[in-house]
């Protein structure tokens, strides 16, 4: 008898089987200890493109596992514009609005679920939202939302949870705020969710200057996908860029100059689906650029947009290679 499994149960039975395996791990921050990357990046709606923010916002999304029923909190390390971290352009004028979402639709049939959000990218039940400017009281420093009820978020089978959206919006001036996140059961402490994850259609993130650093970011490849297309955004020709699979062993993706996009095509493979991908970045030994700000997203041949866990669902990848005999 063959028995026929949908994406979504095959889904959250991987992602049932890693939790077993890892246990907290998997509800770390965002960027992750896998991920490798020092800060999450927003400019000011004035910034520059050529800076590596393409359109000055950017939309995460927390998934509390259904049988978590207590209160939590969404937090944010360094949410102001004027400290050690971001990136001045002159004087700092810069303003950022953090705005949390849950409720109908914050996740399913979302504008937000695209390269540059426009339209309904808010939708769902908008649950908080504060704007940071150069508050130096929060430098370096975590500020928390809530206490949040995770029955007020959108419960979604496709995404194994109830899921709350970050929208992140440069609204004034035009420097860089370097930011990050934790889903967190403490207001005062990061005490992540077992089983807890976070994911986006389209990272904006700070690579490390030590060169010595690799970044990785991890897209999901469901059962639907047969061809994966990559596009970066202001890479900076810093190095290079490449994909661990089951099937690809290092491939190495086109890769961007300054303020210019550059795309390129991905062969999947059986082996590849119902898993993540390794996207690593891996930077140029000569030029040793600092402050380098990349964004980067994944569609599948439909043009579907491809979430990046930040904890790979089905662990790390790694190519499967076979070895011939005569």
């Amino acid at each position: 008898m063959k028995i026929q499994t949908n994406t979504a149960v095959l889904k959250l039975i991987l992602i049932s089987g890693f939790i077993s395996i890892c246990g907290n791990s998997i509800a770390q921050g965002v960027p992750s200890r896998e991920e490798n990357i020092p800060f999450l990046i927003t400019f000011g709606k004035e910034g520059s493109k050529s800076w590596g923010d393409d359109d000055h916002k950017q939309v995460f999304y927390f998934v509390v596992p259904k049988k978590y029923n207590k209160p939590f909190y969404i937090r944010i390390k360094d949410p102001d514009i004027g400290g050690a971290h971001d990136e001045q352009k002159g004087t700092f004028n810069s303003s950022t609005r953090y705005s949390v979402y849950g409720g109908n639709k914050c996740v399913s049939d979302s504008e937000a679920r695209k390269k540059d959000p426009e339209g309904d990218y808010k939708s769902g039940t908008l649950l908080t939202s504060k704007v940071f400017s150069s508050d130096s009281k929060y430098d370096g420093k975590w500020f928390s939302f809530g206490p949040f009820d995770p029955a007020s978020g959108e419960l979604s089978s496709e995404f194994g949870g109830y899921v709350f959206k970050v929208v992140c919006e440069g609204i004034k001036g035009d420097d860089g705020n370097l930011y990050a996140y934790f889903l967190s059961t403490s207001k005062d402490r990061n005490i992540p969710i077992e089983g807890g994850n976070a994911f986006t259609f389209e990272y904006s993130f700070r690579l490390h200057a030590d060169v010595e650093q690799t970044s990785h970011i991890y897209p999901y490849i469901d059962n639907d996908v047969v061809l994966m297309k990559q596009s970066n955004f202001d890479w900076d020709k810093d190095g290079s860029i490449r994909l661990i699979s089951h099937s690809h062993e290092g491939k190495i993706l086109k890769n961007s100059g300054d303020n210019e996009w550059a795309h390129s095509d991905i062969k999947i493979q059986e082996s590849d689906k119902n898993n993540s991908a390794d996207i690593q970045f891996i930077k140029d030994r000569e030029k040793k650029i600092k402050n380098n700000n990349v964004v980067f997203n994944v569609t599948n041949q439909y043009g579907k947009y491809l979430p990046f866990y930040s904890v790979p669902i089905g662990g790390i990848p790694k190519y499967a290679y076979k070895i011939g005999t005569k």
